[in-house]
């Protein structure tokens, strides 16, 4: 569900992510932490070239758009590259190329330089080990290059300006240089750089390092790159150092981890994507005021989302239940009480995006706080259910009982304008979104023929979503003891489960239709949309099954997923962003529908074609998104080009998918944790669970394969009042 609104609108649209240069190319060096997010070279370098996205970020402008690192003027070698496995660390081995120092040659290989960066509390801190390996003692040169364009993202992802605020005059002395722009919005930011100890020469783009290095003892440089906004950005503020700094962005980074289980199996691959996975969430997560939020990805997507965070919450929500209820409350807290055409927001939508760049402010894009997403309600609903069921926590349910309440009046009221039962969109002003689903490229809902569709478009998985956030609803009712609500949300669902069937199944085409058009008539696309049906429990148990046969089929699965759209349907190609790519995320929810129906095995086929395909991905982190080429022997999965990695909800979609195969469920009012009848995929023998949570109770579980592919569950610990039952 590509629930950035600001995601490529197909080949056309105002806010397109121009494609001049290619992630998987480039595979970029990634870090965040909170509102600040990086992206560097191999060598710890970012470059300001054309196309290049490499540079600091603050809260969606460019802070530092080049630092470049240079021994005796030249480019140091790459020795290698690592990003730690809690995503804490960039670490970079370089040495010098042959260089002239002074009247000597020096050859390559004899100067190591060790570049360790980390970002905290809005900042890039740096430690560069300078280290000779000569006999002899050496003079040797070092520069480090900036500068800082003060970009919006949207302007680095493509999109062009008249006009643009004022560059204000370095300012420098002998320790830091401070870059500042005030913008058209009236707000001034500043980039900070420290230095330490102070180089020899320092002026507004350059400091340079004059070394004499003694054999074998070590020279040490920090720097410091302070991401500051405000009337005081400016400011002189004290350093923090890049010891202190790093051990408080340890200890918040260990205090993170502590609240998730941990996942081991026999199949050490698997380890690591899953710590892979969960490093990449953990990181994500930014705190607010209201709780923790995943923002969607890096790097065109660094903040909140709506459906991004509330997908990321229903796949995590086994692991940590707190993310959801923080992605509930920052949703409730930022829930639309207004009509605003340019907003596209009316009383009771859940947030699409918010952005608080100096194009968002100014309103030339529309996303300072935007509301163009047609699911992002419904689904705010389903998590409140769910969230309730994995935790019994009535309290936050009266919490968000009238955000709820305004969420299905949105449902009824705006949603359903034509009075049909069927939830529609369509964009209030030319600026706004197209297309408000998941898949909301410009080219992405369409007839059998190719034609595009023409709004109001009633989608198929959000009228499952409005379905199951009606049951979720009746639920939360029933709690709170509202039973006449709870009837009456019943009644709507099964009402709509029956107007839907009536609708929206195809016999012909074996599937759920993609939607509906403005003038009714069904979209005869063969869609993986149709699993999401299944996902929300909207199917009937008959269709159930021919739908996931067909999304498994050759036409679907690729071997490493299912793709968006079946090969020969008038407008697939595997290369596009969302008419024949592989989602993870897409798959992830796809799977979660088998297995509510019973169909666990087939979830498992999903989960071994993600894993496959994270076994080939660098640092074994699913993307965005990849091409929908088939899998070929001895190959990994095609990449996309402009694919956002790391990304939350892809991040989610392997522990997802290993739930759902594990049929894991939770009774909080037993204190119990459940498995209905697992299946462990083809390539794990044995898989513990480590720290499973109910409330404040932890439990430790191992399963294993049995006799005839059985799973066995046995209980290795537990802390507190809790218990774990299995059912086959």
């Amino acid at each position: 569900m590509d629930d950035q609104i600001s995601r490529p609108m197909g080949k056309s649209g105002p806010y397109f992510i121009s494609a001049t240069a290619s992630f998987t190319e480039q595979r970029p060096r990634t870090l965040k932490a909170g509102d600040i997010f990086a992206l560097f070279g191999h060598s710890g370098d970012a470059t300001d070239g054309p196309g290049s996205a490499e540079g600091i970020y603050y809260r969606d402008t460019r802070y530092l758009s080049r630092i470049e690192l240079r021994i005796g003027g030249l480019i140091p070698m790459l020795l290698s590259s690592a990003v730690s496995t809690d995503n804490a660390m960039l670490t970079c081995d370089l040495t010098n190329p042959d260089l002239e120092e002074a009247s000597e040659r020096l050859e390559h290989g004899q100067i190591h330089i060790r570049r360790a960066k980390f970002l905290w509390s809005g900042a890039c801190y740096e430690r560069l080990t300078v280290h000779n390996f000569l006999r002899a003692g050496q003079r040797i040169t070092i520069e480090i290059g900036f500068a800082a364009d003060f970009a919006d993202l949207f302007e680095v992802r493509g999109m062009h300006r008249a006009k643009h605020g004022r560059g204000l005059p370095p300012v420098f002395d002998d320790t830091q240089a401070v870059l500042a722009y005030e913008g058209l919005d009236g707000l001034r930011r500043a980039t900070r750089l420290r230095f330490d100890p102070p180089p020899a020469r320092l002026n507004a783009g350059r400091a340079v390092y004059e070394l004499d290095l003694e054999s074998g003892v070590p020279a040490v440089l920090g720097l410091e790159i302070s991401c500051l906004e405000g009337p005081d950005a400016d400011r002189a503020t004290p350093p923090r150092g890049f010891l202190p700094a790093m051990r408080a962005s340890r200890l918040e980074l260990r205090r993170a981890h502590r609240a998730w289980p941990t996942i081991e199996s026999d199949n050490e691959i698997f380890n690591e994507a899953m710590r892979r996975a969960t490093s990449d969430l953990i990181m994500l997560v930014t705190e607010t005021e209201d709780g923790p939020v995943p923002y969607a990805g890096i790097p065109w997507f660094s903040t909140a989302f709506g459906r991004d965070s509330i997908v990321t919450g229903l796949q995590t929500l086994w692991m940590a239940p707190a993310l959801s209820r923080g992605v509930l409350l920052y949703l409730a807290a930022n829930q639309a009480t207004e009509t605003n055409a340019a907003a596209d927001s009316e009383p009771g939508k859940i947030l699409h995006e918010t952005r608080h760049g100096e194009m968002a402010l100014l309103g030339e894009v529309p996303f300072r706080r935007y509301y163009g997403s047609v699911d992002s309600t419904p689904l705010f609903v389903m998590l409140a259910g769910a969230y309730f069921d994995r935790t019994g926590d009535l309290a936050t349910m009266r919490t968000l009982w009238p955000h709820i309440q305004a969420a299905l009046n949105w449902i009824d009221q705006y949603g359903d304008t034509d009075g049909d039962g069927f939830v529609e969109y369509g964009r209030r002003t030319p600026q706004g979104l197209v297309n408000q689903g998941w898949k909301d490229s410009a080219d992405s809902i369409f007839h059998q023929d190719g034609t595009l569709a023409q709004g109001p478009i009633a989608l198929c998985e959000v009228q499952a979503y409005v379905f199951a956030g009606r049951r979720a609803a009746a639920r939360i009712a029933a709690a709170l003891g509202d039973t006449v609500c709870a009837t009456s949300l019943e009644a709507q669902a099964e009402a709509l489960r029956a107007a839907f069937e009536r609708t929206f199944w195809d016999d012909e085409l074996g599937l759920y239709v993609l939607a509906l058009d403005g003038e009714k008539r069904p979209c005869r696309v063969a869609a993986s949309n149709a699993g999401h049906v299944l996902f929300a429990g909207l199917a009937t148990a008959e269709r159930a099954a021919p739908v996931a046969e067909r999304l498994l089929g050759t036409g679907f699965f690729s071997d490493w997923g299912i793709r968006t759209v079946a090969a020969g349907e008038a407008r697939y190609n595997p290369m596009s962003y969302h008419n024949g790519s592989v989602w993870p995320h897409d798959n992830s929810l796809i799977a979660a529908g088998f297995a509510r129906y019973g169909m666990g095995a087939a979830a498992s086929s999903v989960l071994e074609g993600l894993f496959a395909a994270a076994g080939h991905a660098d640092l074994q982190r699913l993307p965005e998104l990849f091409c929908g080429f088939a899998r070929m022997r001895n190959q990994g999965p095609t990449g996309y080009p402009v694919a956002c990695s790391p990304q939350a909800w892809a991040a989610g979609a392997l522990p997802a998918c290993l739930a759902a195969c594990l049929g894991i469920g939770f009774d909080p009012a037993r204190r119990a944790v459940t498995f209905s009848r697992p299946v462990l995929p083809n390539f794990i023998g044995w898989l513990k669970l480590k720290n499973l949570a109910i409330g404040d109770a932890t439990i430790d579980i191992i399963l294993h394969r049995a006799e005839a592919g059985a799973v066995a569950m046995a209980v290795l610990g537990r802390r507190g009042e809790i218990q774990a039952t299995m059912t086959s």
